[in-house]
């Protein structure tokens, strides 16, 4: 059987042009482990975007393998609904020990993907200020180049337009906040060293529309989609004052940057600040199951706490809320972050990872930047290194380079013509070292056509 052309004559594949699967068809895999993914005629690619992000301890990792098994014999799944079971339970139990302090996080409503948490995070966030004497509060903020997900409440939030422009006329009408841009930043300031300057739209933004606002979202310190921009720590500490000064929820999108992706448990434990409302996901599983968390603060859920006939309740369900196989792996993955001290290890690997793409990518006359966070790694191609000008969208570099790197044992996805490395935390130095090398001869094959 060609299993290619049986994929292509009923799949859909998400977020793809299938016209391109024309030239560059689906990869079937056989299986996959470590950072390691195989096809079905033995070919290998090493998985540096941690298969959209949430692959965060390898492919197969047999202590979350274990887990799972061990819970099919006991639960499959349950009604969430005046039910619950031990494996909800205790990860609860044990998110209490690793989230933020300081705003009472400590209410966990479960939905099973990243988008559907925003959309709870925030009906939450309106319906508590209807409850609590703000019902002129109706609006939302998000940052400018803000990605939260693809329902369409959380696409009203973004703001990538290779994602929404065309459902414009039917998303919510949101307040945008000019977000840092630390790569072309307007007040010639550089990331390690300054005071966050740009915050002065999120002053005047606030100023106009704090009153009508019930909450603004944030993508802490990684603007994933927007092409991995990294802004620094203070604007997140500043942003947690202005919101309480105009009474606004601060709703960490933690989706991606949650579980070490950024060297911390959480992008929020690099301010030392706490949001109101935080959305997880991806990492949460390790990639095993779809599964996210929407954590409250204790104070939101009192707003919704009355006799029934008060109509008070938070009317939001899931069919697989709290499934136990997926919890089952959420709470092994906390048992391997605890017992091989995955973070830290993460972080003393980020540092080679770092130094040998700076060394690899930096000089190259067509790489803006190279920016990271964690082992989060971007590259940026631009035409003119000085100006920082972009190459024409429509040259398509980054995918160019991407179906090169695949021939060569590489999966790397890019964003645009924004090369990068989000890998599964366990990744060693002799990948890091084979991953970069390859990225680097697909770079040089692709731009020597563009460069004078």
């Amino acid at each position: 059987m060609n299993w290619q052309e049986e994929d292509l004559k009923y799949i859909w594949h998400p977020c793809s042009q299938m016209k391109d699967y024309e030239t560059l068809p689906p990869i079937v895999v056989d299986h996959a482990k470590g950072i390691n993914i195989y096809d079905i005629d033995g070919n290998c690619y090493k998985d540096v975007v941690s298969s959209w992000w949430c692959n965060l301890l390898g492919h197969c990792n047999p202590r979350i393998n274990e887990a799972m098994k061990k819970q099919l014999d006991t639960l499959e799944h349950v009604i969430f609904a005046n039910f619950t079971h031990k494996p909800a339970i205790t990860l609860c139990q044990r998110l209490m020990d690793v989230l933020p302090k300081g705003k009472g996080l400590g209410k966990f409503n479960f939905a099973d993907n990243g988008s559907a948490s925003i959309e709870m995070a925030m009906k939450m966030s309106f319906q508590y200020h209807q409850q609590t004497g703000n019902p002129q509060k109706k609006r939302f903020m998000a940052l400018t180049d803000a990605y939260h997900g693809e329902t369409i409440g959380a696409l009203s939030v973004g703001a990538c337009d290779l994602y929404s422009q065309i459902y414009k006329p039917i998303l919510m009408d949101v307040v945008r906040v000019e977000g840092p841009d630390c790569f072309r930043c307007p007040y010639g300031k550089c990331r390690d060293n300054c005071n966050c300057e740009c915050f002065e739209h999120a002053e005047k933004t606030f100023e106009k529309y704090g009153d009508e606002t019930c909450a603004m979202l944030v993508e802490p310190l990684l603007q994933g989609s927007a092409g991995m921009k990294i802004y620094p720590p203070l604007y997140l500490t500043k942003l947690r004052a202005l919101c309480d000064k105009y009474n606004v929820h601060l709703i960490a999108d933690e989706i991606a940057t949650g579980y070490g992706r950024t060297g911390k448990m959480f992008a929020f434990d690099h301010a030392g600040v706490s949001p109101d409302i935080m959305c997880l996901s991806k990492g949460l599983t390790g990639g095993y199951m779809p599964m996210s968390i929407c954590v409250a603060t204790n104070d939101i859920y009192d707003a919704f706490y009355d006799d029934y006939g008060k109509g008070k309740a938070f009317m939001h369900s899931h069919t697989y809320a709290g499934n136990p196989l997926a919890c089952s792996a959420a709470n092994a993955v906390l048992d391997i972050l605890r017992d091989e001290q995955i973070i830290p290890h993460a972080v003393e690997n980020a540092k080679y990872f770092n130094k040998i793409i700076n060394e690899k990518f930096l000089d190259l006359p067509y790489v803006g930047e190279v920016r990271h966070i964690g082992l989060v790694n971007a590259i940026e191609i631009v035409k003119d290194k000085k100006t920082k000008e972009a190459f024409p969208s429509n040259l398509r570099l980054g995918y160019q380079i991407y179906k090169k790197a695949l021939k060569k044992g590489v999966l790397l996805r890019p964003l645009g013509d924004i090369i990068y490395f989000n890998p599964p935390l366990i990744i060693q130095p002799d990948d890091m070292d084979f991953v970069t090398n390859v990225a680097k001869e697909c770079m040089l094959e692709v731009m020597k056509d563009y460069v004078v």
